[in-house]
């Protein structure tokens, strides 16, 4: 098939671009670069040895997308373009809203005037909000606590509309757990433009001496060691799962929701210890206050993936680690003090 990656030159779609590649499919990015690099694909002709047809633009710029599908051909639609920091969510709303939401309204436009009905949205477990039981499964009640989450969510609603309205549409929804990790090359992984938002780089960062230490918040949750538990999924089980999506909604009508996680909880001292492992450095720690809206534990059920994907995340923490920290060191990605 031809596949529109939008935000394609990103974390997640980096990696999607290779597995959905390598299974036989040809795929176009549309990035505007606001939090990931133009040298990605660069990175990625080096990986699959020829390049990968890109266009600069944004999401909310209909027109454009729908001469991208037109002239393309495209068959299906992978939507990973969308800011994702929870913090920055909290302090920027509008913009959340608008890039997430009326971003992806855009792209529904411009796939509905060129009859393109095959959509894999990149959705995240932020929007089943605070766990009322754990293991969180897809019929879990949704109420998301942050605007990243409700933008996450409005966008759920919306393409539930669509399907109701028209049932010729094919879509998954890919709720997301932690993703980490990079390729198995270290020539692609997490590189956010600014100070990491997300646990692993910013630990990377630590071990390799950019950052002077990793702030820990909270400490005396009701868990095993008090620090926060979460679902850490390998990137490339998460764009593996993005592949068996596809594979199943390429089969099956209607709006399909799928959380894509390992199952398992671990916490923020686990995976620094098995960082320190990997790494063979001391992570300095400096425990600070709770964040507003994080919870004390959150992890996946998956039988529903495993079962209709015929899915399951594989890779282990060490490997998490590992190709973690073969990234940050074939790429001085951000040199922060």
């Amino acid at each position: 098939m031809n596949i529109l990656l939008t935000g394609g030159a990103g974390y997640i779609g980096s990696h999607a671009a290779v597995v959905l590649t390598e299974a036989g499919h040809q795929v176009v990015i549309l990035d505007n670069f606001c939090n990931s690099q133009l040298s990605v694909l660069e990175r990625l002709a080096k990986i699959l040895g020829k390049p990968v047809p890109f266009v600069e633009g944004d999401t909310r710029d209909t027109e454009l997308v729908r001469k991208i599908l037109k002239n393309y051909k495209i068959d299906a639609v992978m939507h990973f373009a969308g800011l994702k920091a929870v913090g920055q969510s909290v302090q920027k709303p509008i913009d959340y809203f608008d890039n997430n939401v009326a971003g992806t309204i855009s792209l529904l436009q411009a796939m509905r005037a060129n009859n393109i009905k095959m959509l894999v949205f990149s959705s995240s477990a932020t929007v089943y909000g605070a766990p009322q039981y754990l293991p969180l499964d897809e019929n879990h009640p949704t109420q998301a606590i942050n605007p990243y989450g409700r933008s996450k969510l409005h966008i759920e609603e919306i393409l539930s509309d669509i399907e109701a309205s028209d049932s010729n549409w094919h879509i998954a929804c890919l709720r997301y757990f932690n993703p980490v990790g990079a390729h198995e090359s270290g020539i692609i992984g997490e590189n956010p433009n600014d100070t990491p938002n997300n646990l692993m780089p910013y630990i990377a960062q630590v071990a390799l001496g950019r950052l002077p230490y990793l702030n820990v918040y909270g400490n005396d949750y009701d868990t095993l060691d008090g620090t926060g538990v979460r679902d850490f999924i390998h990137v490339m089980d998460l764009a593996e799962g993005h592949l068996a999506a596809l594979s199943f909604i390429n089969q099956k009508s209607g709006l399909n929701i799928f959380n894509l996680g390992t199952g398992k909880g671990s916490s923020v001292l686990e995976m620094v210890k098995a960082f320190e492992g990997v790494s063979g450095k001391s992570i300095p720690l400096r425990v600070t206050n709770r964040r507003t809206g994080d919870v004390a534990a959150c992890y996946a059920r998956v039988d529903k993936s495993s079962t209709d994907l015929s899915w399951k995340a594989t890779r282990t923490i060490q490997e998490m680690c590992s190709s973690t920290l073969n990234f940050q060191k074939n790429y001085k990605c951000n040199n922060l003090s």
